[in-house]
């Protein structure tokens, strides 16, 4: 299990720009997750960035992401990864009981919603911080997609407080912001 490797099968799974960066994104969040928690950042960041890989052809509750992890299984790939990407989805009733599957559920959600926060700031994820996504959150029509319940419950889950939380994700995010394409509008050529 190598991170080229997964980026490959991702490749080759997904099409869609936007959810490769959402990918990405969750990548970079567990990646940082992993490093200030003492973990194994390669497992945690493949982990993420594999989260979603059968959502594009497979969205459905009965199949996502039944059938990516299915593919995981045939490659070799472990069974915490592929239990931890099962426990994202609150709707297979797999319980979250490692600190990878906490924290692969925290920062899913609020990755994307971050992404989106920054989308509408000419200075993009620069000096993005919780005042700013808490006051998007309150706003229901603002990335309605976003489910902010699981954005909270995530942090409550992983025990960390919900501002620090987005503080850390979103530094996180900054690190790989021209990746995501989130650097800030003046920076574009």
């Amino acid at each position: 299990m190598n991170r080229e490797e997964a980026w490959k099968l991702l490749c080759e799974w997904t099409q869609s720009e936007s959810l490769r960066k959402h990918m990405l994104a969750v990548e970079a969040a567990m990646r940082a997750y992993a490093r200030r928690f003492g973990e194994d950042e390669e497992k945690w960041g493949i982990t993420g960035l594999l989260h979603d890989m059968d959502y594009e052809r497979h969205p459905s509750p009965e199949e996502h992401p039944r059938v990516g992890v299915r593919e995981l299984e045939r490659l070799g790939y472990p069974e915490d990864v592929r239990r931890a990407i099962l426990s994202h989805a609150d709707y297979l009733d797999v319980p979250r009981r490692t600190l990878m599957e906490k924290t692969l559920y925290a920062v899913d959600e609020l990755s994307g919603f971050i992404t989106a926060v920054a989308l509408m700031r000419p200075g993009r994820l620069e000096g993005l911080g919780a005042k700013s996504v808490r006051k998007k959150m309150k706003q229901k029509s603002f990335a309605a997609g976003v489910n902010r319940e699981d954005i909270r419950r995530g942090a409550e889950e992983l025990g960390v407080d919900l501002d620090e939380h987005i503080e850390f994700v979103a530094a996180a995010l900054r690190e790989r912001a021209e990746e995501l394409g989130l650097e800030p509008e003046r920076a574009r050529g």
